[in-house]
């Protein structure tokens, strides 16, 4: 199914997250050293900062409340919530001790929580929001949503 206009802008910013993993993964592969860990940690803190933070909270302040309103409770969006926070404390954790595992587990975890929103989560939304309570939201994502080039 193709992606609702309104989700575009946080799918842009999944793809963003998916990147950074692949980026971060390749490099680990080829240089483990302290100097290469402290900078993709840097890169991996600069990207949260800048566009998780942002994505997590247009997250848990629009869509997240909007289809607990609409379609009622559902475990899918306490477990992304969880993900975010356990996200929040690896990025924590990196600013004072990062290494090699804290930053695969990081992008491990990115990676299975973007899907899952992708996957589940905006396919769900799509089909069974009034498309005019999503168009709705959708001003407001697009609105709130911080653009990023890699």
């Amino acid at each position: 199914m193709l992606r609702d206009p309104a989700l575009i802008p946080l799918s842009q910013q999944h793809h963003n997250g998916l990147a950074l993993c692949v980026l971060t993964e390749r490099e680990l592969r080829a240089d483990r050293s302290e100097a290469a860990i402290r900078r993709l940690a840097a890169r991996a803190i600069d990207r949260y900062e800048i566009e998780l933070t942002n994505h997590f909270a247009i997250e848990e302040q629009v869509l997240f409340p909007l289809m607990e309103r609409e379609l009622g409770a559902s475990p899918i969006l306490g477990e992304l919530i969880a993900d975010h926070r356990a996200l929040e404390a690896m990025v924590d954790e990196m600013r004072t001790v990062p290494s090699a595992e804290l930053l695969e587990r990081f992008c491990d975890l990115l990676r299975r929580h973007i899907r899952r929103e992708e996957h589940e989560l905006f396919q769900d939304a799509q089909q069974r929001l009034q498309p005019g309570l999503l168009a709705a939201a959708g001003k407001e994502i697009d609105a709130q949503a911080v653009r990023v080039c890699l």
